[in-house]
């Protein structure tokens, strides 16, 4: 219901989001070396190496939060983005407001936005974007969702509120 508030849980990187268009901005077909260069942004990785980590699986920490915290939706961020998946946790009527201020993105998406020539619109549409899942929760539990999940290896963290409406406004 509007108020609610929306908990992020980090992703390890692209997971299971647009690995077509990956290929495709990278040209891996035609030049799979490109995934031993290492670019200056990701630090000392290779592309390979951060295209490729394993996608992180949420079901333990998201276990220990509904033992002890009531939450209300969930919506893992997979192929569709933050547009599609998010809106699927969601009743009629409410709709995700999030700042993208307050996305924790890291720096791979910052490099396939600018590879690719990606707009921000389609960034959000297509990957996670850093956000592997969300939960959301009364405001009044937020914190101890948070608590929890911490303690439980995840660091999550505020990620925006229900509003009345429908879909996600990105603000």
């Amino acid at each position: 219901k509007p108020g609610d508030v929306i908990l992020a849980l980090p992703s390890t990187g692209v997971h299971s989001n647009g690995f077509s268009l990956v290929r495709k901005i990278f040209d891996i077909d035609n030049d799979p070396d490109v995934l031993k260069t290492a670019p200056a942004e990701l630090g000392g990785k290779t592309l390979g190496e951060a295209l490729l980590a394993p996608t992180k699986i949420y079901v333990k920490p998201v276990l220990a939060v509904m033992k002890e915290v009531t939450v209300k939706g969930v919506s893992h961020i997979t192929g569709g983005g933050f547009y599609e998946n998010i809106p699927r946790s969601l009743k009629a009527g409410c709709c995700a407001v999030i700042k993208k201020s307050d996305v924790r993105t890291p720096v791979l998406f910052d490099v396939l936005a600018k590879e690719g020539n990606i707009p921000e619109r389609d960034m959000f549409n297509t990957f996670n974007m850093g956000v592997g899942m969300i939960l959301t929760v009364a405001a009044e539990d937020a914190d101890k969702a948070i608590e929890i999940l911490k303690a439980n290896g995840e660091d999550a963290y505020r990620l925006g509120v229900i509003g009345e409406g429908s879909g996600v406004q990105l603000v």
